[in-house]
C-alpha cells in the first residue's frame, strides 16, 4: 500500500512540470500568434487602422490572459517572458 501511494505521489510530481510546460507553450504560442497578426496589419493596413487597432486589442487580450493564467507573459520581439505587468499596448507603433 505505501508503495503505491508512493507511486502515484511520483507519478503527480512529475507530471506537474509537464503540465506547466504545457501552459507556457499554449501562452506563448497564443501571443506570438497575436503579435505576428499585428505586424500583418500594421504592414498591409496602416499603423493606425482598424485592422491594427484590433490586432493590438487581441495582442491584449493573450497577454492578459497569459498573466491571468501563468502570472508572466512571453515578449515575443525580445524572445523572453516577463513577470513583470509591463507590457505596453502600444509598443509596436512606429510614431
Amino acid at each position: 500500500m505505501l508503495a503505491t501511494v508512493a507511486f502515484v505521489g511520483l507519478v503527480a510530481f512529475i507530471g506537474a512540470p509537464s503540465a506547466l510546460a504545457d501552459g507556457d507553450r499554449d501562452c506563448q504560442g497564443r501571443i506570438a500568434k497575436a503579435d505576428h497578426k499585428l505586424h500583418e496589419a500594421e504592414e498591409h493596413h496602416g499603423w493606425n487602422s482598424r485592422q491594427a487597432e484590433h490586432a493590438r486589442h487581441e495582442l491584449h487580450e493573450a497577454r492578459e490572459r497569459c498573466w491571468k493564467e501563468r502570472h508572466r507573459w512571453w515578449d515575443e520581439d525580445d524572445h523572453r517572458w516577463h513577470s513583470d505587468r509591463d507590457w505596453d499596448d502600444h509598443d509596436h507603433d512606429r510614431h
